[in-house]
């Protein structure tokens, strides 16, 4: 995982690149400037010295932003950042602009690392032109490996069929998109989908021959199992879409429940990658595991009054424990109802105990009812 890193770094070593570079580091939240000796006189107070040759500097401040820009011509800047290069998944956004700031060009990571978003923020703050070579962006179509960022998607596997799957929607041969679940506007819900680009809710009767690549919003772990031919013709995307409602012996360990969740998602084959948030009762609101649990995972923690919990239909059984001990019929079924918004359940309650006589974890599980696109067009024709 990568450490959090800072947002922008700005460096200039000319009298107009200093003029340019100012006026990024006083509109950029949280962005240092970094300026070449002759200059830092002129430079704004909290300017960091730029050593010349740069390489000293870039050693170390490479790894520490998200985006690096420079006032310095394409070609220094490729041949020293070139020994610093990693990885797509893990080096930072590049940028150049030209002396005379007339272009705002992305030289490296222009979709993992957000380099075409940067280029055409920087663009927008000095009215110059944007330069962008990504065919995906260039072209206007989906961009494969980082589809639904933005929403709290993740690729289940980042090198599996991805380049493949880029050329297919790049290149306007046939795709479809499955979304089992997740959030529509993965694409713009003004728009329809690139041309070349299908869309289903399900992957009912579905022949992956028929298609060049299958891209696949799903929380279900069983396709490669189920489906194999679907599964070796498809990039799987994982939204966050599970509420986990969760109950507890007062004081379990945090290993207790994290081994808990992984277990009842493998029995019942979702994926840890798609949860969403975790919900109890209000009494378990400062209950150290679900509090440590969530902040590790950077999960959303909700807890519901007793009172709540019990208007909630759709349970399946009534726990004379939870009534006793919080004064609710059902703690882990109805906060995972009630936060989902779903009206049943995906997991009913599943006890979790590692040892006999150790503390008892429930799990249950719902899945956020997102509408399809097909839906809410649907919906948006019925009012015409």
């Amino acid at each position: 995982m990568i450490q959090s890193r800072k947002p922008y770094a700005i460096y200039v070593i000319t009298k107009h690149g200093l003029n340019t570079g100012t006026k990024l580091f006083h509109s950029l939240s949280g962005a240092d400037i970094f300026v070449s000796p002759k200059f830092i006189s002129e430079a704004p107070k909290e300017s960091k010295l730029l050593s010349l040759p740069m390489e000293p500097t870039l050693r170390e401040s490479f790894i520490e932003y998200d985006c690096h820009i420079f006032v310095i011509s394409v070609g220094a800047v490729v041949r020293m950042i070139s020994p610093l290069l990693v990885s797509k998944k893990t080096d930072p956004a590049v940028l150049c602009i030209d002396d005379q700031a007339k272009f705002t060009i992305c030289v490296l990571s222009g979709h993992v690392g957000r380099g075409n978003f940067f280029t055409q923020k920087i663009s927008d703050l000095l009215e110059n032109i944007p330069v962008i070579t990504t065919a995906s962006d260039v072209s206007g179509t989906l961009t494969v490996d980082i589809l639904g960022r933005d929403l709290g998607w993740s690729l289940e596997d980042q090198d599996r069929n991805v380049t493949r799957a880029c050329a297919a929607v790049v290149n306007e041969t046939k795709v479809l998109f499955v979304q089992e679940t997740g959030e529509p506007n993965f694409w713009s819900l003004e728009k329809g989908l690139p041309k070349g680009v299908e869309y289903s809710s399900n992957l009912e009767n579905v022949n992956p021959k028929d298609y060049e690549i299958l891209l696949i919003a799903t929380d279900r772990t069983d396709i490669e199992t189920k489906t194999p031919d679907i599964y070796s013709n498809s990039v799987i995307y994982r939204p966050k879409s599970l509420i986990l409602g969760l109950g507890c012996d007062k004081g379990i360990p945090t290993d207790i429940v994290e081994n808990g969740i992984k277990k009842v998602l493998k029995e019942y084959n979702l994926s840890f990658e798609s949860i969403k948030a975790i919900s109890s009762v209000d009494v378990k609101k400062e209950e150290p595991a679900f509090l440590e649990i969530s902040e590790k995972y950077g999960w959303e923690f909700v807890t519901f009054s007793p009172e709540k919990l019990d208007q909630v239909e759709g349970i399946s059984e009534i726990s004379k424990a939870a009534s006793e001990y919080v004064g609710t019929r059902s703690v882990s079924e109805a906060s995972a109802l009630l936060l989902s918004g779903a009206d049943k359940l995906l997991v009913t309650k599943q006890k979790y105990k590692e040892t006999e006589g150790g503390k008892n974890l429930t799990v249950a599980i719902a899945r956020i009812p997102f509408p399809t696109r097909s839906e809410i067009h649907s919906k948006s024709l019925e009012k015409v």
